[in-house]
């Protein structure tokens, strides 16, 4: 079996598309003030055609990034709060006895929320475990099943779920089937203190402007196309699989916090999804091929809620960013596995 050689893109070629995320950011920024790194993990998600999960503490935003989002891309936008009383239903949608003109009547089926472009789950973590296992099928096939009939949601589709890491009585710690599905996890952290003056001094409320761009539907394919042409060398696809199995502590060749912090390592789905990601934070710095540098760009946000730390880890207050950290610097480029005294420059 052949396969056809993938023709790389010039710069040249590759400029429209580089223009348009950079619009794209330039309004985000814009809209939210002193998140850049944010932001650009964000749109690096979507152009993978991954699943957010953003963690951080109430009122930094992360309601209005998806807002924002959603009105820049130009696609239907559906938000569900979760809490412990809702249902499966609630979300997927359900049928309901409906009369017709003749008297006759019939099941029809009701669309939920997740039939939209953009859902935002809410404090997902306050959600059942019988309704957050609903949001698997939705999450990876793109479709709803619901008596034996299956039907597919709209493209695009992203879930950008939010939680909050205090007040954790009455939630329910997402699964780990599930978490593994958000193809990155973001932390949203506090800002400094000259971005709090200028929201305060230019936004009554904290109301953030409109955006003054939008993306059209045709223009976001055409993102979506540009980041399928971006090429990935064979020496970074090796460097992403060491990456991954660097995080299991069975293996051989791994760093010492992984060892004595780590009970499970990352999936096969972290590595695909690492090289989808690397494609499309090339195409935002505006390379033609994923290089090393892109891939350990992305590589914090995959990896560090597909590892699942033991109760050392807790103890010695170390969390996944420090062992993921810890894996990038043990991991050489080149795969040569030199001794720690010899650098190559």
């Amino acid at each position: 079996m052949t396969t056809t050689p993938q023709i790389l893109m010039t710069p040249a070629q590759l400029e429209p598309a580089v223009k348009l995320v950079q619009n794209a950011l330039e309004q985000l920024n814009k809209i939210l003030l002193g998140r850049e790194q944010l932001h650009r993990m964000v749109l690096v998600g979507l152009l993978s055609r991954g699943h957010i999960l953003l963690e951080g503490l109430p009122g930094l935003g992360k309601t209005a990034l998806i807002h924002a989002i959603g009105r820049i891309l130009q696609l239907e936008f559906k938000r569900v709060q979760f809490t412990p009383d809702l249902m499966p239903g609630d979300i997927l949608g359900t049928h309901i006895l409906q009369g017709s003109s003749d008297g006759t009547r019939q099941m029809v089926f009701q669309p939920g929320p997740v039939f939209t472009n953009i859902l935002l789950a809410d404090e997902i973590n306050r959600a059942s475990p019988k309704t957050q296992s609903a949001m698997l099928e939705t999450m990876q096939e793109r479709s709803v099943t619901l008596l034996g009939t299956t039907r597919a949601l709209p493209s695009p589709f992203f879930v950008l779920a939010s939680q909050n890491p205090i007040e954790l009585e009455g939630t329910y710690p997402l699964p780990e089937a599930q978490i593994d599905r958000f193809l990155f996890k973001l932390m949203t952290e506090q800002v400094e203190t000259p971005v709090l003056e200028s929201i305060i001094s230019t936004r009554r409320h904290g109301q953030p402007p409109a955006p003054t761009w939008t993306m059209s539907a045709a223009e976001l394919e055409h993102l979506f196309g540009a980041v399928g042409g971006i090429f990935l060398p064979k020496q970074v696809a090796r460097y992403i699989a060491r990456l991954v199995n660097a995080t299991h502590p069975a293996n051989n060749d791994v760093p010492e916090m992984v060892k004595t912090y780590v009970t499970y390592g990352a999936s096969p789905r972290a590595a695909i999804g690492m090289a989808e990601a690397a494609r499309a934070c090339a195409l935002i710095h505006g390379r033609p091929t994923a290089g090393f540098e892109d891939v350990k760009e992305v590589a914090p946000a995959i990896l560090n809620h597909r590892m699942i730390l033991n109760y050392k880890a807790k103890f010695d207050t170390v969390d996944a960013f420090a062992v993921v950290a810890s894996v990038l610097k043990h991991v050489d480029e080149a795969g040569l596995d030199l001794p720690g005294s010899i650098h190559v420059e």
